[in-house]
């Protein structure tokens, strides 16, 4: 994010060695850094949503793993840092494919070398993460500039997200956001429309922030306005990121997702899921049984925070006093519903056949 004001990365180490991220509870309306400087720091981080977004939670969980052995390096040590890093979100496989193979390396190592190996580790986690996206962008924009030419007019080419999937969500670019920088930076005539995304409003506060940080054209609309847009012909392709791929090719995203595909396979949209080759779960094959959904606080759902007259975020209440809510964070998207995937290493089908396509493609690299 290339603005003098904004940090250029979500997550950093400072000349000092300190690990600073952008607490993302605050945004948009305040731009807060917070240090993580213990495994407490880092788990707080990642369960109270100060980082949120896949890529960037394996990173945030690669950190507070290293500064866990500047603490206790022992395998006791190691063992209890890992389990409760694992711990803060269920859904999200990155975190589990980072912790994994951290652990692994850590553990082979004596405990002399393991605080100074943590935190190459990590720093690498940084570097590969910020590849990735950026070869995300450059594939996913081949499919934005088809799109653009099916649609033969000079009018802008339309895209719609869910969520937010931006470089807010990784260290640098993004995943879903990423191709339509990049097609920002090439001088394409495009519009986005941002899903609020309830119950926390992170298209709202979040994708729409970036969007307007780059000056990308963009208009935020309710949730359920997608389908209506959609029949009207005002979408002309969606682009989502995942929390977890399935080796069959299902999808869990953020809640909502699986309605935006429905509406957009109904009215033939092309509907891309932009994801890395550490999203995707080689271990279960079927979505809607095996991916734990993860259920956050009621309270997300009966309160809402705001920017208030005086100037200081307020806290209100939606609905009324006894009222509960159930407030389940992703849902399922079948692959016969994704039109492809767009990876670092290209276009694939969403299917077993084309995520096998791509694993052999990935580790050839």
């Amino acid at each position: 994010m290339q603005n003098k004001n904004i940090p250029n990365r979500t997550i950093w180490r400072t000349r000092g060695g300190d690990v600073k991220i952008i607490d993302q509870t605050h945004l948009p309306h305040r731009l807060v850094i917070y240090e993580i400087n213990s495994l407490n720091t880092a788990r707080k981080a990642i369960k109270e949503m100060k980082v949120r977004g896949a890529p960037l939670i394996g990173v945030t969980a690669c950190y507070g793993l290293a500064l866990a052995m500047n603490n206790d390096n022992s395998d006791s040590g190691l063992k209890f840092a890992y389990q409760t890093l694992l711990n803060t979100r269920p859904t999200a496989i990155n975190l589990r494919w980072a912790l994994g193979h951290m652990f692994k390396e850590l553990i082979s190592l004596s405990r002399s070398k393991r605080e100074h190996a943590a935190f190459n580790f990590a720093d690498e986690m940084v570097n590969r993460d910020i590849t990735t996206c950026r070869r995300i962008g450059e594939h996913g924009y081949e499919s934005i500039i088809k799109t653009r030419d099916k649609k033969k007019t000079n009018e802008p080419l339309n895209i719609l997200t869910h969520c937010n999937a931006g470089w807010l969500a990784a260290v640098e670019w993004g995943t879903a956001l990423s191709p339509i920088y990049k097609a920002n930076e090439a001088g394409c005539n495009i519009h986005v429309w941002v899903d609020e995304t309830r119950p926390r409003n992170q298209g709202a506060a979040l994708t729409a922030w970036e969007l307007s940080k780059k000056e990308i054209p963009h208009t935020i609309i309710v949730d359920n306005a997608g389908g209506h847009l959609m029949q009207k012909g005002l979408i002309d392709m969606c682009i989502v990121g995942a929390d977890r791929v399935t080796s069959s090719g299902d999808v869990c995203n953020k809640i909502g997702t699986y309605l935006k595909a429905l509406a957009a396979n109904d009215n033939k949209v092309p509907f891309y899921v932009a994801t890395p080759f550490s999203t995707i779960d080689w271990s279960i094959k079927n979505g809607l049984q095996e991916i734990p959904i993860e259920e956050r606080d009621q309270d997300e759902v009966l309160f809402i925070s705001g920017l208030a007259e005086n100037g200081k975020i307020r806290q209100i209440e939606l609905a009324p006093e006894n009222s509960k809510a159930s407030n389940y964070s992703f849902d399922v998207t079948p692959a016969h519903l994704v039109t492809s995937f767009i990876t670092e290493e290209g276009i694939f089908n969403a299917s077993q056949q084309g995520l096998e396509d791509f694993k052999k493609i990935h580790e050839k690299c």
